[in-house]
């Protein structure tokens, strides 16, 4: 009984009740008013009670019908983000690259997922990694040895490519998105026209270049104990808050005139080519 007074059908029959004869007794007051036309009247400000319920109804259970897709599309995008991560472990370079393509396409269409992402890919650039590009002075003769880590060179610059590609672009709005590539070996990283938030590279090593051309970096910028063996491009770079380039080793001249520095960049023991 209390469930049943409590049904917003009940309720609604009962208000259309009481508008039909509310509003047919008021109509009959007046006595130009027939008795027809009072009851015509009555019934379609009572049907419109209904009408409204039934839009109700209709508007509930498409929100209803929306939250169980969301639901659904949560568990397959959680699925699929575990699933990716699993194979990032496979032996086979194209398995890696595979699943890092499909991170990134997760990214692009579960923005919730970016940064979560970028995390992951600036994770697997940290991984151990060998080359004979870093490492000339090692033993190298082993062709396989060798073939093997120009595969994983590949893969990593996939992996680099995919990071500029779901980072924003410069001048737009939204959440600003962080780089943690602390420790890791690099070979191009190009973040050419893109939005930062906060970018650490401590302690890194990068190979070809580290390409900031048109870059918008919204946070800390460090990349100190860094040493770059190729360029370091600051073309129109944005750098609005503190930038930390202690000890930085840079093999090609740089010219940090190109760029924009919120303060005074950091530069205590920093050595780059003749510039």
């Amino acid at each position: 009984m209390r469930r049943l007074l409590r049904s917003p059908l009940l309720w609604t029959l009962l208000s259309s009740v009481v508008v039909l004869v509310g509003v047919t007794a008021w109509l009959l007051t007046d006595r130009a008013t027939s008795r027809g036309d009072a009851l015509k009247t009555g019934a379609l400000a009572g049907g419109a009670i209904a009408a409204l319920y039934g839009l109700w109804l209709n508007d509930r259970r498409r929100r209803t019908e929306e939250d169980r897709h969301e639901i659904e599309r949560s568990r397959i995008s959680d699925e699929r983000f575990a699933k990716s991560i699993e194979l990032l472990g496979n032996e086979a370079d194209q398995v890696r690259v595979g699943a890092m393509h499909s991170l990134a396409g997760l990214a692009r269409t579960r923005p919730e997922y970016r940064q979560t992402v970028l995390d992951v890919l600036c994770a697997y650039l940290r991984r151990p990694f060998d080359h004979p590009k870093f490492s000339p002075d090692e033993d190298w003769k082993d062709p396989e040895r060798k073939a093997g880590a120009e595969r994983e060179r590949l893969v990593r610059r996939a992996a680099e490519r995919l990071i500029r590609d779901i980072l924003p672009h410069s001048g737009t709005t939204g959440p600003t998105l962080s780089l943690n590539l602390s420790d890791a070996r690099l070979d191009k990283l190009e973040l050419l026209g893109r939005r930062v938030g906060w970018f650490g590279a401590d302690r890194s090593e990068v190979l070809t270049h580290l390409d900031l051309t048109d870059a918008e970096l919204a946070g800390k910028f460090s990349l100190r104990n860094v040493t770059i063996h190729g360029r370091f491009d600051v073309t129109r770079a944005e750098f609005k808050r503190k930038v930390l380039l202690e000890n930085l080793v840079v093999e090609t001249p740089v010219n940090l005139d190109v760029a924009t520095f919120a303060e005074p960049p950091s530069l205590e023991g920093a050595k780059f080519a003749d510039s």
